[in-house]
């Protein structure tokens, strides 16, 4: 497994902040009517347990940068929703 720091690139995202077990902050390179941040945060809530959140956050720039939000805002919740739950079932195998 691959060690990360701030400024790797991954895929089309760039490492950003990262705190290993607790935080990875990721900003979008592809382009876009405006900036886009991907975060994973993880609480533990037990020796045995924790919570993953996922969020999403966008900066649009002018009146096509709110056009694009609203247009793909249906399709973040199978996309994002298919990539938190591979990412648990990553960190569970581990």
């Amino acid at each position: 497994m691959k060690t990360l720091r701030v400024g790797d690139a991954l895929d089309f995202w760039r490492v950003e902040a990262y705190e290993p077990g607790r935080m990875l902050r990721l900003r979008a390179e592809m382009l876009l009517p405006g900036r886009a941040w991907l975060q994973f945060e993880t609480e533990s809530l037990s020796s045995a347990k924790s919570t993953l959140v996922q969020t999403a956050f966008f900066e649009p720039r002018g009146l096509w940068g709110y056009l694009y939000w609203y247009a793909v805002l249906p399709f973040h919740g199978v996309v994002f929703g298919r990539m938190i739950d591979e990412v648990a079932k990553a960190a569970e195998r581990v």
